[in-house]
């Protein structure tokens, strides 16, 4: 799907089954080749970033098989540790399987990541971790080379939690000899799932869902089986689609405490919200009112949450401003919303949101994959039809967003 088209002003009603997150089955995807068995994972998400993963375990050696939404991975025929670079510059969660294959094989063989254009995103804290536990980085001919005879226990602190780097710390440590005290870990969702994930394959992970986990490595692993929790983030898209196209829609498959930064700023933007344990029912009455917020790592508001609730603002009322402090090059969906009639001024790391309804219909083009879901959440509240280019960034993510949001009343369709 290369363009999406919406008509907008288009109310929303009814309820949505929330896809497996993305961000939690990568790591989990990665974390198979740990194993020489099998792996099994249910309520996985048939997104463009799994088939890309799924590419990259096959083309190392791994037998896979996707049915519908379960996932078998049978690593026992691993083959290679150097991921294929044409992967690895599409796919920047290709790096996650560096620590997986140092830990099971010594040697893990990549290059500098690709992915989204949101900012520079070093991999530096990745490196550092795996010398700490006695791994060499080697650059070589544009390569990176990560090896070690032994991988060793050792103390990693994080001056900023990272969450890749967190999750290659954990996958290089599982079986390496001793304790492993990883301080300053990120406290994501995801982190606390590949933790549990880890553990239920035969892993002794402590601390979990705290900013300091303790390892204790093991000598191998067992066949395990493991459901996926609802994506979050796309939850949280389908909830700023609902406050920019105003309605009542029933969010299924989701824990509503994983997303309490952003529930709060909707419920200060005007949102009603009813949270059960695996469920949050969404009505928006009435235009959004601009609010204030910052982006912050875990428990607070998410950056890949950012973009979307600039759209919300600007199709919104009053004024508002965003802070992000994660990805600075988030603001370039900022442009793309002016073309649809946006009021937004970017100061440095700060986008000041003036409230204007409706928008207006108009060509624009995805420039990343939350981006690219904000600009759909833009059109719901355009006049006249907005056509979305270079939809691509948004299959990573989400499955079918044109499916998802017809199933609620949008007019929305997706055009090879």
């Amino acid at each position: 799907m290369s363009v999406i088209q919406v008509q907008g002003l288009r109310s929303l009603k009814g309820e949505i089954k929330i896809q497996g997150s993305k961000n939690a089955v990568l790591p989990m995807m990665a974390a198979a080749v740990l194993h020489k068995g099998t792996t099994v994972i249910h309520n996985v998400p048939r997104i463009q970033d799994v088939f890309c993963m799924l590419g990259i375990l096959q083309r190392i050696g791994c037998i896979c098989r996707l049915e519908d939404n379960t996932l078998v991975i049978d690593a026992a025929t691993l083959t290679q540790a150097e991921i294929p670079e044409d992967y690895i510059k599409s796919m920047r969660s290709s790096i996650i399987l560096s620590g997986p294959l140092l830990g099971r094989s010594g040697l893990a063989v990549t290059s500098f990541p690709g992915g989204c254009s949101i900012g520079e995103r070093p991999i530096d804290l990745h490196l550092s971790a795996f010398r700490k536990l006695g791994a060499e980085v080697e650059e070589k001919a544009e390569k990176l080379i990560v090896s070690a005879k032994t991988l060793t226990g050792a103390e990693i602190e994080f001056p900023f939690p990272s969450v890749g780097a967190t999750e290659n710390a954990l996958l290089a440590s599982v079986n390496a000899r001793g304790v492993t005290i990883i301080k300053g870990a990120a406290k994501e969702p995801e982190i606390t799932a590949l933790c549990d994930f880890l553990n239920n394959m035969g892993a002794r992970i402590e601390g979990i869902g705290t900013s300091r986990l303790a390892v204790t490595g093991v000598t191998g692993f067992h066949d395990s089986e493991f459901s996926v929790a609802g994506d979050r983030i796309v939850a949280g898209t389908y909830l700023a689609a609902v406050m920019a196209a105003e309605g009542s829609v029933f969010i299924n498959g989701i824990r509503p405490a994983d997303l309490t930064a952003a529930l709060s700023l909707s419920e200060k933007m005007g949102a009603e919200l009813r949270s059960y344990k695996n469920g949050l029912e969404v009505s928006m009455k009435g235009r959004p009112r601009c609010a204030d917020a910052v982006t912050e790592p875990y428990p607070g508001f998410p950056t890949d949450l950012q973009s979307p609730m600039m759209a919300v603002m600007a199709s919104g009322q009053g004024s508002g401003r965003l802070t992000e402090t994660i990805f600075e090059g988030r603001f370039g969906t900022a442009q793309e919303l002016k073309k649809l009639g946006a009021d937004i001024v970017i100061e440095g790391k700060q986008a000041i949101v003036h409230g204007h309804y409706p928008l207006a219909g108009n060509r624009v083009t995805a420039p990343d994959l939350r981006g690219g879901a904000a600009l759909v959440i833009a059109g719901l509240a355009c006049e006249g039809l907005t056509e979305i280019h270079e939809c691509y960034h948004i299959e990573r993510g989400y499955e079918d967003i044109c499916r998802d949001l017809s199933s609620l009343g949008a007019t929305i369709r997706g055009i090879e």
